[in-house]
């Protein structure tokens, strides 16, 4: 038995199934590239689901956590530490916003963006107790939380898993009739992915985001982004929204946050938003630890110099010419911004699983959802020959028809 297989059984005899991921152990792993156990080399173009947006192991990342490893990486939020108000000025700076509140995975900033949009409504808003509403779109994915898979419209998400917490109106997506008529007196908050990443990447028409922001502004609710997968650069904007030209309230972040070094989220708004939370009233005993927050600021010391976003639109620029021609062969349908898309492969072809284990066998790891669609999110610092070698690979899974 070699190496990989080893590994693969180990997992399957002790840890819970809840994941299936294609038969590759990756035991190193830099820039755009990671190795297996048994030393095959692949290009990494689904980077964490945008966790690795700078790459495995960026030289900048790894100082400011190494440096961080040496002084403290723990203090819970009992005290302060020394690297929490810096890494929050920062970036409450680079959102255009005031306050942060830090966290750890992006499900925990979508259970604090719910909670800080129910608090403003009953305290500003003055909607009656316990009677608060947010609305959410169909086909969104915020995480794998009770309270997320309650309005989640995946039904292999929530099945068994009820009962489910009230307080969610779910509509459908880049539908701003379905919107304008679900937002009312009792409305807290619309959360919405700028672009729906586990759905396929699917793009909103032009006007769906400025028309989200009106219908918040006209009926006093909060317009909330999860930004999680969008934002950090992936799009070739340090924030999707940034490319409808809207500004939300709140902005939930994560996974590109902790630059693929530590777990990092933040929910970043107004101080008149998140100003109402007082002690004791929400936390975590890692949000805002010292690690995070140094590797956090470095990661937007990253994007501000906007290097990250420009290397997105230029990629973007080859991943989408290079799909585009594969329209009518074995794609039908190709979404996305940036360095960012979702393929949607002709079921004659076959599978998104049987394309992807294609894939991975001629060294390109990519992700499927949803049965036939695959993902492509390379890390922000893969060239363009690289892409280029990619689609080129992706050509011959869809002339070898791996399918059949």
């Amino acid at each position: 038995m070699n190496r990989t297989l080893a590994a693969i059984k180990v997992e399957d005899d002790v840890l819970a199934h809840n994941y299936h991921p294609l038969p590759v152990v990756i035991e190193s792993a830099r820039g755009a590239w990671v190795v297996d156990v048994d030393g095959k080399r692949y290009l990494d173009c689904l980077a964490g689901y945008s966790a690795l947006n700078f790459g495995h192991g960026h030289p900048v990342l790894l100082a400011a956590a190494r440096g961080q490893l040496d002084r403290a990486t723990l203090t819970s939020r009992a005290f302060h530490n020394d690297r929490l108000g810096p890494f929050a000025a920062k970036l409450a700076d680079l959102c255009g916003m005031q306050m942060v509140l830090p966290m750890n995975t992006g499900a925990e900033a979508v259970e604090t963006g719910v909670k800080v949009a129910r608090r403003w409504a009953y305290e500003v808003k003055g909607v009656p107790a316990d009677t608060a509403e947010i609305v959410v779109a169909a086909g969104n994915f915020h995480g794998r939380t009770t309270t997320v898979v309650s309005f989640s419209t995946d039904e292999q998400a929530r099945a068994g898993f009820g009962p489910f917490t009230p307080g969610f109106t779910v509509v459908p997506y880049d539908d701003l009739d379905a919107l304008d008529a679900a937002v009312g007196e009792r409305t807290a908050a619309v959360l919405v992915e700028p672009i729906q990443g586990e759905a396929g990447v699917v793009v909103p028409s032009d006007g769906y985001l400025a028309g989200v922001r009106r219908i918040c502004d006209d009926r006093r609710a909060l317009f909330v982004a999860d930004e999680i997968q969008s934002g950090l650069g992936r799009t070739g904007a340090t924030f999707a929204c940034e490319l409808a030209g809207v500004r939300p309230d709140v902005y939930l972040l994560g996974k590109a946050l902790g630059g693929g070094v530590v777990p990092v989220s933040a929910v970043v708004s107004s101080r008149e938003v998140l100003g109402l939370i007082g002690p004791g009233e929400h936390g975590s005993t890692f949000g805002g630890n010292p690690l995070a927050a140094a590797v956090g600021s470095a990661v937007v010391d990253l994007l501000a110099t906007g290097e990250y976003q420009a290397a997105a639109r230029r990629i973007g620029a080859v991943l989408h010419g290079g799909l585009r021609e594969l329209v009518g062969h074995g794609v039908t349908a190709v979404r996305g911004v940036g360095a960012w898309a979702g393929v949607d492969i002709d079921p004659a072809v076959g599978t998104g699983r049987q394309v992807c284990e294609a894939l991975a066998e001629r060294g390109v790891l990519v992700k499927d959802t949803h049965g036939s669609t695959i993902r492509l999110a390379p890390p922000l610092v893969a060239t363009d020959d690289e892409i280029g070698w990619a689609l080129a690979r992706l050509r011959e899974v869809l002339t070898a028809r791996p399918g059949n």
